[in-house]
Order: C-alpha cells, then structure tokens, then sequence
C-alpha cells in the first residue's frame, strides 16, 4: 500500500457512519452483510448507505460479492492488512518489543 491508498482508507474511516460498517462488516466476519441487513443494524437510510459502502470499497477497505438480486459485503481483510502494515511500516527501529503490545492486541481471543 502506498501513501495514497492509505490516505484514502482513512479518509473513508474517518466518517462516523463508514466506521461503524466497516467494523460492523469484520465482526460479521465470512457470512458478510446484505446492504438492507447493514443499513438496518445502523438505522441508516439505504440511499446513504450506498454512498458510504461504495467510498469503502474504492478505498479497498470492503468487498461485494452479488447474490441474485441483492449484494453482501464483507470487510476486506487483506485491505485492512495493507493499511495495517502501512502504518506499521516502519515500526520499532530494530526493537521488537516495542511493537509485541500492538500486536496482542490484534491477535483474536
């Protein structure tokens, strides 16, 4: 990922509404979301909700896979690990330790 791509991932995030899909959408982990199912859990009108999920997806934070007339989506796993690494880039200057507490925290229980 390059600078670009993670000031895009960002600015997406940095909406309270796009927030909460996206990590709404990685606590719905592989079963994913349908548009109506998200825009129900949020209380958010379908028509806006369309708007934030297709910033998400430019920014490559969210995927859609068609079902028939409808459309799931799921939080793009290797996007976040790509803005995740970005960030990370650079990390510690040669002392692990400093980083091992960010990375707990990562880890699923």
């Amino acid at each position: 990922m390059d600078m670009n791509d993670a000031l895009q991932a960002f600015a997406a995030l940095s909406q309270p509404t796009r927030l909460d899909v996206f990590r709404l959408l990685v606590r719905a982990g592989k079963a994913g979301m349908s548009a109506g199912d998200i825009s129900e859990s949020l209380n958010v009108r379908q028509n806006t909700m369309s708007a934030n999920l297709s910033i998400l997806a430019r920014a490559g934070l969210i995927r859609n896979e068609r079902e028939g007339r409808s459309i799931r989506y799921f939080a793009d796993m290797d996007g976040m690990r790509a803005l995740l690494g970005f960030l990370m880039e650079d990390c510690c200057g040669g002392c692990p330790e400093l980083c091992q507490p960010v990375l707990d925290e990562l880890v699923c229980d």
